[in-house]
């Protein structure tokens, strides 16, 4: 099955939001073995819209729309579905009670141009919204298959996940099957990555490999496949024994994982504490933390000492120190670990200093210079880091790199390079 994802809005084309949701769609529906063979965007003009309707109806077996079902009169896309099927909008009483549920729960009255978001075209299967008020459209028409959802992604997402995936999957059932993984490294450039690999191609063994690299790291995408499941997944076990035997270090977790989640669970495995000393990334580790559920298990603080006098005052780091080597400095970075440990009273504590730009650097320390401290019962030691120019990448650099230091210090794993 060949598909075609359409992103309607002129918010896209002018640059105001990016375009997530067709990257989320494709990543999907690739995961099912459907294949995604373009994806374009379409402002809120209803000519350019049917055009592109008609043009990848005509050629591709699914086309999947999102943007433009909203109430206001810049959503033209339910307009435009009616006017390229030529069918006409019915009302649905299980939307409009859908509808009328959704203002209930908030306590606001039902409008008319909200209840008129209930009127479906009539060729259409509703796709109901548990999360928002506009519903979406499953259309069967030539053998091909049309969907239309609202742009926005949460709403979009719900849709995706408890109707229209699992729809595609029964009907675009194969002989062939594929299976993918994602492993996820961090502490490694791409490059070093693809040559400690060594030969691709023989690693592989006819199946396909993609190096996907982001702020946090780089992904690496495995596709196998198989004449049944259970050969795509020995193959699939195989190659990624072979991958962990030659970075396995370097990988710290698999598919949709974050380094948190691998985090939490490692802490609270162990039942260890843990606090944090935070200075130039101003929260972010900690933030990270606690966006996984049941983090209050292990974390047990946080201490943002943005300045030297909070370094001194609240981690007792000495002014000596300071004054000597700089706050940016392995030495007084060790101590502020020191420091949160010992005020908190737990098993680790962990800290980040450094210079993430554009201004504050010197001749011998430069803008991406961070260090991290870590310190138990047994060690207290501090890495230097070179990252890159830009403050925010490094704010997000830094945190992965504090959290990916501890990760290898809970498995025993050195963190020499």
């Amino acid at each position: 099955m060949k598909a075609h994802i359409i992103s309607i809005g002129d918010e896209i084309l002018i640059g105001q939001i990016i375009n997530s949701n067709s990257a989320w769609i494709g990543e999907k529906l690739s995961e099912i073995n459907i294949e995604v063979v373009s994806i374009s965007v379409v402002g809120d003009d209803e000519k350019q819209i049917k055009q592109e309707f008609q043009r990848t109806f005509d050629a591709n077996d699914l086309v999947i729309v999102t943007g433009g079902l909203g109430p206001t009169h810049d959503d033209v896309t339910r307009k435009c579905v009616v006017d390229f099927f030529k069918t006409e909008l019915v009302l649905d009483e299980d939307v409009l009670n859908d509808v009328k549920k959704f203002f209930e729960v908030r306590n606001r009255s039902l409008t008319k141009i909200n209840e008129d978001q209930a009127l479906v075209p009539k060729i259409a299967t509703p796709i109901r919204n548990s999360r928002g008020t506009a519903p979406g459209f499953w259309i069967e028409k030539d053998n091909k298959i049309f969907v239309v959802m609202p742009g926005v992604p949460f709403e979009m997402k719900g849709m995706m996940e408890s109707f229209v995936l699992p729809r595609l999957e029964e009907m675009n059932s194969e002989e062939k099957i594929i299976l993918r993984k994602n492993l996820l490294t961090t502490g490694i450039p791409e490059s070093y990555l693809y040559e400690k690999l060594g030969n691709i191609d023989e690693l592989m063994d006819g199946n396909k490999l993609a190096f996907l690299p982001n702020q946090f790291g780089v992904k690496m995408r495995l596709n196998v496949e198989g004449r049944s499941k259970e050969e795509a997944q020995n193959k699939l076990d195989e190659i990624e024994q072979r991958i962990r035997s030659l970075v396995g270090r370097y990988i710290y977790g698999k598919d949709d994982e974050q380094l948190e989640e691998v985090i939490a669970k490692l802490m609270i495995d162990r039942g260890m504490k843990l606090a944090v000393a935070e200075s130039c990334t101003g929260g972010l580790i900690c933030s990270r933390i606690t966006n996984v559920s049941g983090s209050s298990q292990f974390f047990e603080r946080g201490v943002i000492t943005y300045s030297n006098a909070a370094k001194v005052e609240l981690l007792h780091v000495q002014e000596d120190a300071i004054q000597k080597y700089g706050a940016v400095s392995l030495e007084v970075c060790r101590q502020m670990a020191e420091g949160v440990k010992a005020i908190s009273g737990i098993d680790i504590g962990i800290a980040v200093t450094g210079i993430l730009g554009p201004s504050g650097a010197t001749p011998t320390k430069p803008v991406g210079l961070v260090y991290i401290g870590l310190c138990d019962d047994k060690i207290c030691t501090a890495k230097e880091f070179h990252f890159g120019d830009n403050r925010l990448l490094n704010k997000d650099r830094a945190s992965q790199a504090a959290l990916e230091m501890l990760r290898r210090h809970l498995l025993g794993i050195p963190y020499d390079d």
